[in-house]
C-alpha cells in the first residue's frame, strides 16, 4: 500500500545544504501501529511530511497503492491528503474561528459531500472520541486532550487509509496521553497508523512496530515488511487517483465570514474606509435623481390634474383664457406707436366678446372611442385613456341621529339654504350644478393599467396613513388634506353631523350670534367603520301590478329609509382606508374616493334591470307613469277640448266623486265676479283707510309692534300697497265664495248632486250650470294626466341607463409633456380624416396655461462622479494591503486547509470570499451611511428651496451597482494576497504562529 524507496530529503540555504533524509527505504502493511523513533532533528517528521504530501522529496520514489508519486501533480497531492491521508497534530492546529462540528466537517467539505451527510458524519466521529456535548464550541473552550480527540476526529472523518500523528502526546499529561493513545490503537486495527514521538515507553506499549532513525537513516526496524513480488510502479495515468478535491463558494465565505467575525472592530473599521468613494457617488446619484424625480413628477402632477379632456358637450375657452392672459392672435394694426406713450390693450373686450359668442362643441365620442381601441393611430401607446359616464350616484348615510341622508354636498347646500331662507333649492342647485362640482364629495379614482383598480399616479400623489386601497368594487377611501382634514360639510356627508346640528349653527351665524366652534378629531379606525349605501336609481321604483306603474319610494323619508334598510337593494360601500394628499395637492378633488369597478358594477346591474329593459322595449310610452310619451306636433288642448275630455272622464266616476266634484267646481268663483267684488269694495277706500285698518288688525296678528309696521307700509308706494291689499282682498273673496257656496251644496244629497253634475256635463259651459272656467279647473285638477311629462331619453337617464359605448368623457392622461404634445399632433391628424361632424374639438388648459418646463439635466454630476471614483481605487488599494495582513495571520490555517487536501485553488477561494465579504460590506455600509446622509440633506434642501417634494433619493438599482463595483474592485484588490496565500508551504505554514 505504501512504499517508499530509498527517499531523500535535502534542505538547501543560500550555499549550505543539509541532508534532512538519506536513503530511507520503508515498507509499510495496510493495519499497523507504527511508532518512528529517535532525536531531535533526525527527520521523523519530514517522514512523516513526506508520507503525508504536505512536503516534497528531493529524491528516491514514494508509491502509493502500486502508483509511483514521481509525476502526482498538485492536484493529484490534493487529492491524496483528503481522501487517503489524516493527520493529528502536536499543537492540534485547529481553526480558532470555527465551531469543533465546523473542524471536523472541513475535510468532508472539500469532498463534495452533502451538508446533511457531513453533518452526520461529524457527529459520529466526535460521538467516538466523546465529544459530541461539546460539538458547538470553539476550540479555545475545550482543553488540551479534548483538542487533540477532535483533531483525530478531524482526521478520521474522511475514513483515510493512514493516520499520521506528530507527537500526538507532546502537550498532554499523561493521563490524557494514555486516552490519545488507546484511541489510536483502536484505529490501527483496520488502517495505518504511523506516529512520531520522543517517548519510547508509549511506543513499546502501544505499538506493533518500531522504526528508529538517526541523522536520516533508518537504524532499525522491530518488524519491517517486504512486499512478496516486486510490481512495477505505475506511473502516469496508469493507475487511477480518487476523487478531485473542490473547496465549494458558499464554504469559502463561511470560513472568511467567521475569520472577519472574530476582528469585529479591524473588519467594520476596513469596510468603513472603503466605503467612503461609495458614499460620494452615492450621494451624487441622490441628489442628481431626486432633482430629476421631481421635475418628472412636475410634469406629472401637471398633466394628472389637466389631462386632454375630450367631452361630448363642451364650451370652448380657449379664446377666453387667451384673452384674460393677454396673448392676441391678432397681427400688430401696423400704426405707428410712439415710444414715450402708453397703449390699450383690449383685454376686457376680447374676454367679453369671447365668452359671448363661445359655442357649445358637440364631440362624437362614440366614434373616437371606437377609433381608440382599434389603436387610436399611437395614441393609447402615448397616454392611459379614461373613459367617464355620467352615472348619477345616490349615496346615503345614517346622521347621529339616525336620519337616513344623501351623502353629497349639494344636499347640504339644499338643507342649509332651507334652513336659512326657507322653501326649496333643489331646482336652483340642479340649475347651478355646474358651479359646485368642486366641491362634491364622491369622485371616481383614476383606473390603472392591466386591471388594477388605483392608477400608479394616485397611489405616487396620496400617502396612505391607514387602511388599504380599494381592492373590491364595493369598498371606498377617504382623503384628508396635508394637514389631516377634511371640510366642515364632509362632516354632514360622513354622518358625523346631523341636519339639526348643521341648521342650528347656520341659524346662529344668521342671527349674529357667536359660534363656539369645537375642536372634533377622529380616529383613523373609527373613520374606516363608516358605511355608505349607494341606490342605484332603478332600485328607487316599486312596480305597482294593479295601476302597471312605478312607485319612486326614495320621494317620502318612509320610503327612503325602507330602502336603505332593505338587505334586497343598494350596495353597501366600505371605508377602508385614509389617504393624505400631498402638499401640492393632488389629482383627488373629492373626499371619498370609489373604484372605476364600482362604476361598472352599477352601469352593468341597471342595464340589466327589469325596469330599464322595460323602458328599453318600449320607447314610445313612459313605463314608470305607463303613459305615452309626447310625440312631434302634439299640442295643448284647448279649453272647449278640456271642458269636453273633463266631462267624459267626471261621468266615469261613482256617486260620491262626482258629487265632491261637482262641490268644488261649483265653489270657484268666475275671475269677472272676483273682479268686480274688488273693484267695488276698493272704490271709496284711500291710503289712510288702508293704512289704520292694516295697523289696527294686523300687527297683532303678524306678531310686530304696530310702529315697527307702520314704518315699513310708509316705505311703499301707492301702486305697491295697493295691489297688496287688492291681492289679499281677491283671495279672501275667493274663499268666502267657496265656503258659502259648499256650505250650501253640502245640504244636498250625493245623488242630487251627481245628476246636476250629469246635466251640467250634458248642457256643457254656461252660466246657469258649470261655467268654461270652472270646467277648465276641474280638468287641471281632476283629469289624470294622458300623457307623460317625460321623454324616453329623461326616463333612461333618471334610471341610471348608460350606453357604454357613448362615453361622455375621455381624458388621456400622458406622462411627459412632450407626449402630450405628440398626442396633441395624432388627434389634429384624426380631424384630418374624419368628417367635420366628426371631429374632436377640446380645450388644452396645460398648453394655454404653462407655456414650457425645461428639463435640468447638468453633466456636473458625471465629474463629480469621476472625481469621487478616485477614493474607490485608492479604498482597493488599502483593503488589498489588509488582505495581505489577513494572509500573514492565516498562514497556519492555510498549512491546516492544505493538510485536509484544499487546493491552492481553494486557498485562494477562501481569501477571495474575504475580499468580497469586505466589499459587500463596504458597498452596503456606503449605501446605509449614504440613505442616513440624505435625512439632514433633505432637511436642508427643503429648509432652504420651500419645495418639499424635491428630495435626495438614491435609485435602488443605481444602489445595488455600486454595492458590485465596491464588491468587484475588492475582488481585484484582494487577487494578489490571495495568489501568495494560495503559493504558500503547507510545512512551513503549519510551522508558523
Amino acid at each position: 500500500m505504501l512504499k517508499l524507496t530509498n527517499i531523500r530529503k535535502t534542505y538547501t540555504v543560500g550555499d549550505l545544504s543539509v541532508d534532512a533524509l538519506r536513503g530511507v527505504s520503508l515498507e509499510f502493511r495496510d493495519n499497523e501501529f507504527v511508532s518512528i523513533l529517535g532525536p531531535s532533528g533526525c527527520g521523523k517528521t519530514t517522514t512523516l511530511n513526506i508520507i503525508g504530501g504536505l512536503d516534497r522529496y528531493t529524491s528516491g520514489d514514494l508509491i502509493i497503492n502500486g502508483r509511483s508519486t514521481k509525476e502526482y501533480t498538485d492536484s493529484d497531492w490534493d487529492t491524496y491528503r483528503n481522501h487517503s491521508v489524516g493527520f493529528v497534530f502536536q499543537s492540534y492546529n485547529l481553526i480558532p474561528h470555527q465551531t469543533i462540528l465546523a473542524n471536523v466537517e472541513l475535510a468532508l467539505t472539500l469532498s463534495g459531500v452533502s451538508k446533511a451527510e457531513r453533518h452526520r458524519r461529524a457527529k459520529e466521529a466526535l460521538e467516538q472520541v466523546g465529544l459530541t456535548d461539546h460539538m458547538h464550541k470553539r476550540p479555545n473552550q475545550l482543553s488540551g486532550g479534548q483538542m487533540q480527540r477532535v483533531a483525530i476526529a478531524r482526521a478520521l472523518i474522511n475514513n483515510p487509509d493512514i493516520l499520521l500523528a506528530d507527537e500526538p502526546t507532546g502537550a498532554l499529561d499523561s493521563e490524557t496521553s494514555v486516552q490519545v493513545m488507546d484511541l489510536l490503537r483502536e484505529v490501527a486495527k483496520d488502517r495505518l497508523v504511523i506516529m512520531v514521538t520522543h517517548n519510547p515507553e508509549l511506543a513499546q506499549a502501544y505499538s506493533t512496530r518500531i522504526i528508529q532513525l538517526k541523522d536520516g537513516e533508518v537504524i532499525a526496524d522491530s518488524n519491517p515488511y517486504e512486499s512478496q513480488e516486486d510490481a512495477p510502479a505505475l506511473t502516469g495515468k496508469e493507475a487511477k487517483a480518487g476523487k478531485k478535491t473542490s473547496m465549494s463558494f458558499p464554504t469559502a465565505l463561511s470560513l472568511s465570514l467567521n475569520n472577519l467575525m472574530t476582528k469585529k472592530g479591524r473588519t467594520f473599521l476596513t469596510a468603513f474606509a472603503g466605503s467612503i468613494g461609495i458614499i460620494g457617488i452615492a450621494l451624487i446619484l441622490s441628489l442628481s435623481s431626486g432633482i430629476n424625480t421631481y421635475i418628472t413628477k412636475v410634469q406629472q402632477d401637471t398633466l394628472t390634474s389637466y389631462p386632454i379632456t375630450i367631452e361630448a358637450e363642451s364650451v370652448d375657452m380657449t379664446s377666453m383664457l387667451t384673452s384674460l392672459m393677454g396673448v392676441s392672435d391678432e397681427e400688430d394694426s401696423g400704426a405707428p406707436r410712439e415710444e414715450d406713450r402708453v397703449y390699450v390693450s383690449n383685454v376686457m373686450y376680447d374676454m367679453m366678446d369671447s365668452m359671448m359668442n363661445a359655442e357649445t362643441v358637440t364631440n362624437n365620442l362614440k366614434a373616437f372611442k371606437e377609433y381608440l381601441e382599434e389603436g387610436g393611430g399611437g395614441i393609447t401607446d402615448l397616454a392611459q385613456v379614461y373613459y367617464g359616464y355620467d352615472f348619477k350616484f345616490d349615496i346615503y348615510n345614517k346622521d347621529p341621529d339616525g336620519k337616513v341622508v344623501k351623502s353629497d354636498v349639494m344636499s347640504a347646500m339644499e338643507t342649509a339654504m332651507g334652513s336659512l331662507y326657507g322653501g326649496d333649492y333643489t331646482d336652483y342647485f340642479n340649475s347651478m350644478g355646474s358651479m359646485y362640482e368642486s366641491f362634491d364629495v364622491w369622485q371616481e379614482l383614476l383606473p390603472g393599467e392591466d386591471g388594477q383598480l388605483v392608477s400608479s399616479q394616485v397611489l405616487d400623489q396620496h400617502e396612505l396613513l391607514y387602511g388599504h386601497w380599494p381592492e373590491e368594487y364595493n369598498q371606498v377611501i377617504l382623503f384628508v388634506d396635508d394637514n389631516n382634514q377634511v371640510s366642515d360639510l364632509m362632516l354632514y356627508a360622513l354622518g358625523l353631523v346631523s341636519v339639526d346640528e348643521m341648521n342650528e349653527t347656520l341659524a346662529a351665524l344668521q342671527a349674529g350670534e357667536e359660534v363656539e366652534v369645537e375642536d372634533q378629531s377622529w380616529s383613523y379606525e373609527e373613520l374606516c367603520q363608516t358605511q355608505f349605501k349607494l341606490l342605484l336609481p332603478y332600485e328607487r321604483y316599486q312596480y305597482d301590478a294593479n295601476t302597471n306603474t312605478y312607485t319612486d319610494l326614495s320621494a317620502t323619508q318612509t320610503g327612503l329609509e325602507m330602502l336603505y334598510n332593505s338587505n334586497q337593494t343598494g350596495i353597501t360601500l366600505q371605508v377602508v382606508g385614509v389617504a393624505r394628499s400631498g402638499s401640492n395637492g393632488g389629482m383627488m378633488s373629492g373626499s371619498l374616493g370609489y373604484t372605476n369597478a364600482l362604476t361598472q358594477y352599477a352601469i352593468d346591474h341597471t342595464a340589466d334591470s327589469q325596469l330599464v329593459k322595460d323602458q328599453l322595449a318600449n320607447p314610445d310610452t313612459d313605463v314608470i307613469t305607463n303613459l305615452p310619451f309626447r310625440q312631434e306636433g302634439d299640442t295643448e288642448p284647448t279649453d272647449q277640448e278640456k271642458a269636453q275630455a273633463i266631462g267624459e272622464y267626471l261621468l266615469t266616476l261613482d256617486a260620491q266623486s262626482q258629487a265632491e266634484a261637482y262641490v268644488d267646481g261649483m265653489s270657484q268663483p268666475s275671475q269677472q265676479y272676483v273682479d268686480d267684488t274688488v273693484d267695488a269694495q276698493m272704490a271709496n277706500i284711500t291710503r289712510e283707510d288702508i293704512e289704520k285698518m292694516i295697523s289696527q288688525e294686523y300687527a297683532a296678528q303678524m306678531g310686530v309692534d304696530a310702529a315697527t309696521l307702520d314704518e315699513y307700509i310708509a316705505g311703499m308706494s301707492d301702486e305697491e300697497l295697493f295691489a297688496q291689499v287688492e291681492e289679499a282682498m281677491a283671495a279672501q273673496i275667493k274663499e268666502q265664495y267657496a265656503a258659502a257656496a259648499k256650505e250650501q251644496l253640502s245640504a244636498l244629497p250625493a245623488a242630487q248632486l251627481s245628476a246636476m253634475l250629469a246635466q251640467a256635463v250634458e248642457q256643457g259651459p254656461n252660466d246657469q250650470g258649470l261655467s268654461l272656467e270652472q270646467f277648465v279647473y276641474l280638468y287641471d285638477n281632476y283629469m289624470p294626466p294622458t300623457h307623460s311629462d317625460s321623454t324616453y331619453q329623461d326616463n333612461l337617464d333618471l334610471m341610471g341607463y348608460i350606453d357604454l359605448e357613448s362615453p361622455s368623457s375621455i381624458s388621456l392622461y400622458a406622462d411627459t409633456f412632450k407626449e402630450k404634445d405628440k398626442i396633441a399632433d395624432l388627434i389634429t391628424a384624426y380631424n384630418q380624416q374624419v368628417a367635420e361632424e366628426d371631429q374632436i374639438s377640446y380645450t388644452d388648459y396645460v398648453a394655454l396655461l404653462m407655456s414650457s418646463i425645461t428639463d435640468i439635466i447638468s453633466g456636473v454630476s458625471y465629474l463629480l462622479i469621476g472625481f469621487v471614483s478616485i477614493s474607490l481605487v485608492v479604498s482597493s488599494i488599502m483593503i488589498g494591503i489588509i488582505t495581505y495582513i489577513s494572509v500573514l495571520e492565516r498562514t497556519k490555517e492555510i498549512g491546516i486547509l492544505r493538510a485536509v487536501g484544499a487546493s491552492k485553488k481553494d486557498v485562494s477561494r477562501v481569501f477571495n470570499a474575504e475580499t468580497l465579504i469586505v466589499g459587500l460590506g463596504a458597498g452596503v455600509l456606503g449605501i446605509v451611511v449614504t440613505l442616513l446622509l440624505n435625512i439632514p440633506i433633505n432637511a436642508a434642501i427643503h429648509a432652504v428651496t420651500g419645495l418639499t417634494e424635491l428630495s435626495a433619493a438614491l435609485p435602488p438599482v443605481g444602489g445595488a451597482i455600486l454595492v458590485a463595483i465596491s464588491a468587484i474592485l475588492t475582488i481585484l484588490a484582494g487577487l494578489i494576497p490571495a495568489r501568495l496565500a494560495a503559493k504558500k508551504d503547507p510545512v512551513e505554514a503549519l510551522r508558523s504562529e
